[in-house]
């Protein structure tokens, strides 16, 4: 199994190149199972997850190829991915792939929808709390579903004629079930209504490729979306948006190493409010025409006090990332999670990396500390294992991080874009 050593103390300079959204790629490449007709997408990370992805597709029977695929390390860019599924061989998807990526789970809406019946296994992936896909399949029966659990799979039908366009009001924010329902109603007759939907760019992304296949949508970055469903989509050519996550993860790295980078086509508007809570602990953010540019003079961190919402409060994906930040700032801080129970797994690995740390429910406080001590960690889902890659980087000494699979599911080559800033990190192959 693969590892990560990292020297700390170095100051990151230069330019990183931010890549697609995973968050976005997964739900786009999942759009080709709803039309015959080939769907181009641009800009896809090269990543564990979409590569994954790609075999549950194939599955079900999509033609896929790529342009530009390379062994890695490769170029620093995005890939093109060519996807036609005019014969949907498969509607099942199995436990062996769908447990290992909760969001392939939504190819239950697109198989539903233009195949009329899907046998999905219950989702897995990061063990970050038990987010239940009821209200996936709430939005999908109040479209005319017919759903039954058996042995660990959703056993769906539609009735004679397919799903039919409904008004799905969700009683909490959820990124997964809009996305699911976004889907499938794209192939209902008639309109569908969603209430209380998710507004994170990664759905406006996916809503407007869905309009380039010919769908109609009113209220796209709104948290109500009107779909007037087609009998059929037609192909279409669409650029991934760039990753925000991916765009704070690095802007939290340069605030804690100090320096001067530039984020090249990094969108400030994805993650505004992330944005705005780096600047409040005294480092620079400068939005410029090429992207997001964050400098650092070497200053200390001011403690700052967040709570994680749905977009566009403060991502739960930049919580982690944020309490490695803070683990030397100048005072307290406090942090609160309020959408994921079980997402501070990575406190106890900070803690052995120096960190001040005291969990009370579901918050976090943080007390500064001088300085942290290189140590071995061992990464526990893919956001906690970007926050430890953050505090080796500030860290005295020599880290060494475990179990990095999980930053292979969320970030495209992330030591050669953090060496190329001055970073002393590498990888240490298994063999």
């Amino acid at each position: 199994m693969d590892r990560i050593k990292i020297t700390g103390g170095a100051k990151l300079n230069g330019m990183i190149p931010i890549s697609g959204a995973k968050n976005a790629a997964l739900p786009l490449l999942i759009a080709s199972l709803l039309t015959a007709d080939r769907l181009t997408l641009k800009n896809v990370p090269n990543l564990a997850d979409v590569n994954l992805l790609a075999r549950i597709l194939r599955n079900h029977g999509v033609d896929l190829a790529v342009d530009g695929k390379r062994a890695t390390p490769g170029p620093l860019l995005g890939e093109t991915f060519h996807l036609s599924a005019r014969d949907i061989v498969d509607t099942t998807a199995p436990y062996e792939m769908v447990s290992r990526m909760r969001a392939s789970f939504w190819v239950l809406g697109p198989l539903l929808a233009r195949c009329h019946q899907a046998k999905v296994s219950l989702p897995g992936g990061c063990a970050i709390g038990t987010r239940p896909v009821d209200l996936h399949l709430v939005g999908l029966k109040a479209l005319g579903a017919e759903i039954d659990i058996d042995r660990g799979y959703v056993l769906a039908k539609t009735p004679a004629g397919g799903l039919r366009g409904a008004k799905v009001i969700f009683p909490k924010v959820s990124v997964g079930a809009t996305m699911n329902v976004l889907l499938a109603a794209a192939l209902a007759r008639g309109e569908t209504v969603m209430e209380n939907a998710a507004r994170e760019p990664e759905i406006g992304d996916v809503a407007e490729c869905l309009v380039k296949m010919g769908c109609l949508i009113e209220g796209i970055g709104t948290s109500t979306l009107r779909i007037q469903g087609r009998d059929r989509l037609e192909g279409a050519v669409h650029t991934v948006l760039p990753d925000r996550i991916e765009t704070g993860t690095f802007a939290f790295a340069v605030a804690a190493t100090g320096g001067d980078v530039v984020l090249t086509g990094a969108k400030a508007v994805h993650l505004q409010t992330a944005l705005d809570a780096l600047a409040s602990t005294g480092t620079q953010v400068i939005e410029t025409e090429s992207g997001i540019r964050v400098v650092r003079n070497g200053a200390g961190i001011n403690p700052i006090t967040v709570e994680t919402q749905p977009f566009p409060g403060f991502p739960t994906d930049l919580q982690a990332q944020m309490m490695a930040l803070m683990t030397t700032a100048k005072g307290t801080s406090v942090i609160r999670e309020t959408i994921f129970e079980n997402r501070f797994m990575h406190v106890q690995e900070l803690a052995r990396l120096g960190a001040d740390i005291q969990l009370s429910g579901d918050t976090a406080i943080i007390k500064g500390v001088r300085g942290l001590t290189g140590a071995p960690v061992m990464a526990t889902d893919l956001r906690a294992s970007v926050s430890l890659v953050i505090a080796a980087l500030m860290a005295e000494g020599e880290t060494t991080i475990n179990r990095v699979y999980h930053l292979d599911r969320g970030f495209e080559q992330l030591e050669r874009k953090l060496s190329g800033c001055g970073a002393q990190i590498e990888r240490i192959s298994a063999g």
